[in-house]
């Protein structure tokens, strides 16, 4: 039911269509809402897309607290629009594809539902400009650099009264009687005007019968006179209890599931997620109906997902009572049901409707909550799933709640805790996050070795994680012997072709390479490839590893003739095998636009390096190493088009990205750096070229050496552009 609001979804209306163009984003038709919890800015946008969905080709509605849940919303977009074809494609593909489809066809609307960090819609609004986007959130701050914002206040008092009598009284009463508008009114004012607050007020009084002035009375003051104004947590914390009691009178259920409810993610909750509840679907469908009667849940449109309103979450999970064994009420229920859920193979499409209630799950545990090795196995399941998705990047809180709960239950130095530890740490390393990854793994590594023993397998592959970390991290003086001994322990432990000892010498080769040491990269990726053809076969994934990094090095050290024909069929084969979005396509992608720059082929380069940046963005987030590696590269294939002026913005962002994310000294943050300096040689801006390449090349004699190949290149770089200072100087004198 909505009411009032007439003012605000007008100026909506003219701030997406007429003013679009003034958004901060320069994206038109951007808008974000925001506002207290129960507010109403999620019912706004409803009404706004159906008020206007004939103004639009097609209106799609978002669940955005997390980029996992953006992403899985455009999924579910290509899934409506082109089934046949989605039901067979991962999800990253099928949000890849709604992306191309909305950029190929205008006019349309999406709906970015309750976002939590304002940045994670950058990306999309950047890439879709050809429609309207609205965004909802309780976040107000953050959106400067992202959308226009309309902050949404409390209903005005009049609208408060109809909104209130008309749920209160039912569709069929007539007009209420003065004395009933005079208690609503008394009522609405108390309860702020809060739309959240005055709905399941409302539904209380419709199935209860009970008058608008005796549940004033029930209810008690609840405006939060300390803090002069409507606490919301407060006011839906009273009118909740007096819901709650009635609910249980009616159905006891019903209030066990919403209590389990109130820990998972509050949208989509599938009623098959629910059933160990009530296993009796008629059961299942009657405490629903009566949570929904008091407007507690909200059905989806096929009635087969509801959904429960944040706000009551909160409520609910911080009531001071508690449940058996020491958990928050519904907590344990809550973790019973994820126990029970999780699909056993990865082509089981439920996998997506139920990954958004374990990370839920997860990230709500509650401190000193029980420790249960069942919870930690649904998790770990939900993470490998995402792993094998090429998703690891976000199995982060998913890995931590995991590792907590091993820690708890088996102890610190358990091997399932080290191998959680360890996976853990290379969540953070394919986040890009290696601060945090490095000391995981060498806690890892350490104990591993006082548990396990210094060449246990588990021991080996923690050193090879460690060293590929610090190699990685452009650390690879400490790399390199890491990798040398692992290898050489791999050799005598597991043998010359174990898939471990293939992995390590594949790893060093890669090391050797990023030092400029050819003569020892080239011969190494040349046997590991043989090996692991031989091994693993011609298209597994790890052999498309070894091939992408052998045709990198032949780039390398110039020899295109075999590096594109090589990067070539990798990159159909990582598309046949992964498919389009994998990561490791991504990987070889980028490497195949290098290469054809690298033989001037611009026609081919730039496009290529434009779509790798932008499924980058889209799958890894903006600001991960290999993200900014692609826009670094794309910079370059502007720079050798001549394209100046697209070329050094986009150097002058990567840089900043680069220093806040890599660190100041990392090779790549050395490498964007160089290649600023270049393209303001190139535009002849050389009082901003010299300091940098007089910076640059102080911090490769400290990182690499003074006779390392990108050191003497950076040397003639400056030397070259002080002689042109020189000789501009001598010719003006």
């Amino acid at each position: 039911m909505f009411v009032g609001r007439g003012e605000e979804l007008a100026a909506l209306h003219r701030l997406l269509t007429v003013e679009g163009e003034a958004a901060v984003t320069q994206v038109t038709g951007v808008r974000a809402i925001h506002g207290l919890g129960g507010i109403g800015k999620s019912t706004l946008a409803l009404h706004y897309a159906h008020t206007y969905r004939r103004n639009y080709t097609l209106v799609w509605w978002i669940n955005a607290a997390s980029t996992e849940q953006i992403v899985t919303g455009l999924a579910a977009l290509a899934m409506s629009l082109c089934p046949q074809w989605a039901a067979t494609a991962s999800v990253q593909e099928r949000a890849a594809w709604a992306i191309l489809w909305l950029q190929w066809h205008p006019g349309w609307l999406l709906l970015f539902d309750n976002v939590e960090d304002p940045s994670d819609l950058r990306h999309y609004l950047g890439a879709l400009p050809e429609g309207h986007h609205l965004a909802t959130s309780r976040t107000a701050t953050g959106w400067h650099a992202v959308a226009p914002t309309m902050p949404l206040g409390l209903l005005d008092a009049e609208a408060a009264v109809e909104l209130l009598c008309k749920l209160a009284l039912g569709p069929e009463e007539h007009s209420p009687t003065p004395q009933q508008r005079q208690d609503a009114a008394i009522l609405a004012a108390e309860l702020g005007c809060l739309p959240l607050a005055l709905e399941q007020a409302g539904a209380y009084l419709f199935e209860t019968g009970i008058s608008l002035a005796d549940y004033r009375r029930m209810l008690g003051q609840v405006m939060d006179t300390a803090a002069g104004g409507i606490n919301p947590e407060r006011t839906i914390a009273r009118i909740w209890h007096h819901t709650l009691t009635a609910i249980e009178v009616r159905n006891p259920r019903a209030v066990t599931l919403l209590n389990a409810m109130a820990w998972l993610a509050p949208d989509g909750i599938p009623r098959s997620l629910l059933a160990p509840l009530a296993p009796d679907p008629l059961a299942l469908g009657e405490a629903l109906g009566a949570l929904h009667a008091y407007n507690m849940i909200a059905y989806s449109a096929d009635r087969q997902s509801v959904s429960v309103h944040r706000l009551v979450q909160t409520v609910l999970r911080h009531r001071p009572t508690t449940g058996t064994g020491g958990y928050p009420l519904g907590r344990q229920d809550a973790e019973h049901l994820i126990q029970h859920a999780s699909p056993n193979q990865d082509t089981d499409p439920l996998w997506e409707d139920l990954l958004p209630h374990i990370v839920a799950v997860a990230e709500s545990t509650p401190p000193h909550s029980p420790a249960s090795a069942d919870t930690a196995v649904a998790y770990r399941s939900a993470a490998q799933y995402l792993y094998r998705q090429g998703r690891d990047a976000h199995t982060i809180p998913l890995r931590t709640a995991a590792l907590t709960q091993y820690e708890q239950n088996l102890g610190d130095t358990h091997p399932q805790t080290l191998t959680s530890r360890n996976n853990l740490a290379g969540a953070y390393q394919a986040a890009g996050d290696l601060k945090r990854a490095i000391p995981l793994y060498e806690t890892a590594l350490a104990q591993c070795e006082q548990v396990l023993g210094d060449t246990h397998p588990d021991t080996l592959t923690s050193r090879n994680n460690l060293a590929h970390a610090y190699h990685l991290a452009g650390d690879l003086k400490r790399a390199i012997p890491l990798y040398e001994t692992t290898l050489a322990q791999c050799e005598q432990v597991l043998g010359d072709t174990h898939p471990d000892t293939l992995t390590t010498r594949n790893n060093l080769a890669g090391a050797y390479q990023a030092a400029g040491d050819l003569k020892r990269a080239i011969p190494l990726h040349e046997t590991t490839l043989a090996q692991r053809e031989q091994v693993l076969g011609h298209t597994h994934p790890q052999t498309l590893t070894c091939r992408i990094n052998l045709a990198g090095a032949y780039r390398a050290a110039g020899d295109l003739k075999r590096a594109i024909p090589l990067h070539e069929t990798t990159l159909a084969q990582c598309e046949q095998v992964l498919g389009d979005t994998h990561p490791q396509t991504l990987t070889s992608r980028n490497n195949l636009a290098g290469a054809y720059r690298a033989a001037d082929d611009l026609k081919r380069a730039i496009p290529l390096h434009e779509t790798t940046l932008a499924q980058r963005e889209q799958v890894l987030g903006d600001t991960h190493p290999d993200t900014l590696a692609s826009r670094n590269n794309l910079a370059g294939a502007y720079l050798a088009a001549g394209e100046l002026k697209r070329a050094i913005p986009l150097y002058e962002t990567t840089l900043a990205q680069c220093e806040e994310v890599l660190g100041d000294t990392h090779p790549g943050t050395l490498a964007t750096r160089n290649n600023l300096a270049g393209a303001y040689r190139a535009a002849g801006e050389l009082k901003r070229a010299i300091p940098l390449y007089e910076t640059i090349l102080a911090q490769r004699e400290q990182v690499l050496g003074h006779t390392h190949p990108r050191t003497l290149t950076t040397r003639n770089n400056l030397a070259h552009a002080r002689r042109v200072v020189q000789q501009r100087g001598t010719a003006t004198s």
